[in-house]
């Protein structure tokens, strides 16, 4: 870890100039105490770092001191770049690696190349916050430890063992033999088995976790892929509340992000669309129909019909003359 911190603290030395202590600190996540230790080490090491006194003062590399990383063209390098640049950088709690992954790309360039990728790769935007509709992308909040603990019993083939929190359910401790981890849409889940048996778990549900000493009873090979598209489909199999309705063609997305499935889809020549979805239950279907006005119509279940009807007046009845 220390090594790679070394690595990083040159990079930006040499990629942004001079640095105080206390913006090396921030860009590395340590303490100051730890920079100046760093700082005193590379050279030690020979490392032409020197420190310039006063209110402009910092730390700097003597010019023309490189580092001996692997090149990489011009397109490897912006392709990196692009990807490390959207959300996604946050993804299984590796944003301190990712930044520091791509420091070493950067420096991996030809000196000439490397004014001309940064501008380059800030014309391209990955997953911003919000969509064209001014709707925030949902973010999960994973508990402080989780998803460190998580991760390396993954890696490490060791047994997990958590506390998890599922919604109106009182807290329970599991353990478990993690698979692998697989994020969709910001959430990330955890693929295991318990006793042999499958099992999925969000991470912001859990409340600690830690890895246990224990070898985890898994196979050697994992296909990730396959087993997310078994257990998806298992999960849409599942005694969910089915729901026929039309929608405007503008608004099919905003009620696609409320449902659980789409069994079927049939556009109409008015401009709307019939879709047969699913929701978790009778409440879920009346809240994510409610958000969409008089731009969705259920045409069944009747419960469901019956359960806006009445909502509407009583609505209607609070806001009348």
């Amino acid at each position: 870890m220390r090594a790679d911190r070394l690595v990083s603290l040159v990079l930006l030395l040499r990629q942004r100039g001079r640095m105080t202590a206390d913006q090396l600190a921030t860009e590395l996540e340590v303490s100051v105490r730890t920079v100046l230790r760093d700082i005193e080490a590379l050279s030690t090491a020979g490392v032409p770092v020197y420190a310039d006194r006063g209110r402009h003062g910092g730390f700097s590399l003597l010019p023309g001191f490189r580092t001996e990383l692997t090149g990489l063209n011009h397109h490897e390098a912006l392709a990196l770049l692009t990807a490390g640049s959207g959300r996604g950088e946050k993804a299984f709690g590796l944003s301190s690696a990712l930044a520091s992954a791509m420091r070493k790309v950067v420096d991996a360039l030809p000196e000439g190349h490397r004014a001309t990728l940064d501008d380059a790769a800030k014309r391209f935007l990955v997953e911003p916050e919000t969509d064209l509709l001014s709707r925030r992308a949902g973010t999960e909040q994973v508990a402080t430890g989780v998803m460190d603990e998580v991760r390396h019993a993954v890696l490490a083939g060791h047994k997990l063992r958590f506390e998890y929190g599922a919604p109106d359910k009182t807290p329970r401790w599991h353990t478990v033999d993690p698979l692998g981890l697989v994020t969709v849409r910001d959430r990330t889940y955890l693929l295991a088995t318990k006793s042999g048996e499958d099992r999925t778990y969000r991470l912001s549900r859990m409340l600690f976790a830690e890895k246990l000493s224990e070898p985890a009873e898994r196979p050697a090979q994992v296909d990730l892929d396959r087993i997310w598209a078994d257990r998806s489909a298992r999960f849409l199999s599942e005694d969910h509340i089915p729901v026929l309705v039309r929608v405007k063609s503008t608004r099919r997305e905003e009620l696609l992000n409320t449902t659980r499935s789409v069994r079927a889809e049939h556009p109409e020549p008015d401009g709307w669309v019939r879709l047969e979805v699913t929701f978790e239950d009778l409440r879920h279907a009346i809240w994510a129909i409610w958000q969409l006005d008089t731009a969705v119509e259920v045409l069944s279940p009747d419960e469901l019909r019956t359960a806006l009807r009445q909502r509407a007046l009583a609505v209607a009845a609070r806001y009348g003359p």
